[in-house]
C-alpha cells in the first residue's frame, strides 16, 4: 500500500532522475582537479618591477589555457598560478623556492626567477625537488652544471654580445661612414653583467678591432656614477657598454653624461636587458637621454606577436610587452605543452615530455623567435639576440630585421 510520505519521496526520486538525464554529460563527470604551476620572481625590492611583470605573462597564458579549455589530455584540467616572491637577495630567492617546495607539493612545474644570482640560487633546490624549470635569465652558468631539470630560453650571456656586436658596428658604419674603433665597459658586478661582458673582456672586442680605453665595475645600486663617468670622460671611448641590472643606475650614468656632456648620442650606450625598455624608464629618465638607447635582450616584441602583446596589455594595462612578459607567458605554454604530452602532473614525466618538444608553431613558439627546442644542456636551440632602440619614447625592436618592428639609427655626431 502506497501511503502519501511513500508517493511523494518517489516523485521527488523521479524529478531528480529526469534532471540527472536532462544535464549535459560533461556536467556528470567529476571535475578534473586544477593543475598548479609556478612562478617565482622579485615581487618587493629593487627588482619588483621586472618580476611582477613576468608575473603578469604569466597569469595572461594561465587565463589563456583555460579559457581554451585547460589541458585537454587532463579532461580539460585547469592551471591555476602559485605566485611566490623571490625577495631581494639571493638568499631570500632560495628561501623562496623551499618554501614553494614545502608548502605547493602539487606544482609540477615553474618559472623565474629574472636575475641570473636568484635563479641559479632558486634552480639549486627546484633541481633536488625534480620541478621542471625554465627561465630567461642569461647567466652561462645556469646550464652549465649538469641539471637536469633547468631550461634556459635566452641566449646564454656569453654569447650574446658576439652576436649583436658585429651588428651593432654595422650599423654604426652605415650611419656614419665609418666603424667605432675604441670602446668604453661600465658594468655591475651581479652574474648576468659579469657573464656578458666577459668575452668582450677576453678578446672579443679586440677581434672586432675595437680597442677598449676603459673598463669598470661596480656594485649595484649605485648612489654616485661620477667617479664611473669621469673615467668615460677622460677616455673618450666612440661607445659605452653600460650593463646594469637596475635602471636607476643607468639613470645616474645617463644624467652625469649629460651633466658632462657626453649624453644625446655625444657617446652612444649600448645596454643589455629588458629593465631598459621597462615603460616605467620615461618615468626616471627624461625622454631625449634615453632616445637613441641600445640594449640587447633574448626577447622583445616582434612582428607576429601582435595577439600576444594585446593580451597582455588587456591583462595587465601596460603600454607595451617587454620580454619579461614574454618569458612569463611562453614559459607558460612550454609548460602546457609539456603536460599535453605527458597527460599526468607528473614531475618527472612533465619534464621528459618537454625535453622532446620540438615546437614551430603554437603560442609558445610565437613566443619565442626560432622556435623552442632544448639541447642536451637545457638551452633553447637557435635562439637568436635581439636589439632594441629607444625611438621617439618607444623601446622597438631594431634586429632581426626579418622581424624588426623598426629600422636601426646610429647618431652621426657620435
Amino acid at each position: 500500500m502506497k501511503t502519501r510520505r511513500t508517493i511523494i519521496k518517489q516523485g521527488a526520486l523521479g524529478a531528480a532522475t529526469l534532471a540527472t538525464a536532462s544535464m549535459p554529460w560533461r556536467m556528470l563527470r567529476a571535475q578534473p582537479k586544477p593543475v598548479k604551476v609556478a612562478v617565482c620572481v622579485p615581487l618587493s625590492g629593487p627588482w619588483a618591477r621586472q618580476g611582477t611583470l613576468v608575473k603578469w605573462g604569466a597569469e595572461t597564458a594561465v587565463a589563456e589555457i583555460n579559457e581554451l579549455g585547460g589541458i585537454k589530455s587532463m579532461g580539460g584540467a585547469k592551471l591555476e598560478l602559485v605566485a611566490i616572491d623571490a625577495g631581494d637577495s639571493a638568499e631570500k630567492a632560495k628561501n623562496a623556492a623551499q618554501r614553494l617546495v614545502a608548502q605547493e607539493p602539487d606544482v609540477v612545474g615553474g618559472s623565474g626567477a629574472w636575475l641570473s644570482t636568484f635563479t641559479l640560487a632558486v634552480t639549486e633546490v627546484t633541481e633536488r625537488a625534480q620541478i621542471p624549470w625554465l627561465t630567461l635569465s642569461y647567466a652561462d652558468s645556469i646550464t652549465d652544471r649538469g641539471f637536469k631539470f633547468v631550461y634556459q630560453s635566452s641566449m646564454p650571456a656569453g654569447l650574446q654580445p658576439g652576436a649583436a656586436m658585429p651588428t651593432i658596428l654595422d650599423l654604426a658604419k652605415a650611419a656614419t661612414g665609418k666603424a667605432p674603433t675604441t670602446a668604453g665597459i661600465i658594468g655591475d658586478n651581479t652574474a648576468s653583467p659579469v657573464a656578458f661582458l666577459k668575452p668582450m673582456r677576453e678578446g672579443g672586442l679586440q677581434k672586432l678591432g675595437i680597442k677598449l680605453l676603459m673598463d669598470e665595475t661596480y656594485t649595484p645600486p649605485l648612489s654616485d656614477a661620477t667617479p664611473l663617468i669621469q673615467k668615460v670622460r677622460s677616455t673618450r671611448p666612440e661607445f659605452l657598454l653600460f650593463i646594469s641590472t637596475t635602471i636607476s643606475d643607468v639613470k645616474l650614468g645617463l644624467e652625469k653624461m649629460n651633466e658632462f656632456r657626453l649624453a644625446k648620442g655625444v657617446i652612444p650606450v649600448i645596454a643589455n636587458g629588458a629593465h631598459m625598455g621597462a615603460p616605467e624608464v620615461l618615468k626616471n629618465v627624461p625622454a631625449d637621454l634615453i632616445e637613441g638607447l641600445m640594449f640587447i635582450v633574448a626577447n622583445w616584441e616582434l612582428k607576429g606577436q601582435d595577439k600576444i602583446s594585446d593580451r597582455f596589455k588587456k591583462v595587465s594595462g601596460e603600454p607595451w610587452i617587454t620580454q619579461d612578459g614574454l618569458a612569463g607567458y611562453g614559459h607558460t605554454w612550454i609548460i602546457k605543452e609539456g603536460l599535453e604530452k605527458a597527460g599526468v602532473a607528473d614531475r618527472v614525466k612533465v619534464n621528459d615530455e618537454i625535453k622532446k618538444l620540438d615546437l614551430k608553431t603554437g603560442q609558445a613558439a610565437d613566443t619565442f623567435p626560432g622556435g623552442v627546442k632544448f639541447d642536451e644542456k637545457g638551452r633553447r636551440v637557435g635562439a637568436p639576440v635581439c636589439i632594441v632602440q629607444w625611438q621617439d619614447g618607444k623601446p622597438v625592436t631594431v634586429y632581426p630585421t626579418e622581424r624588426a618592428m623598426a629600422t636601426a639609427r646610429w647618431p652621426k655626431s657620435a
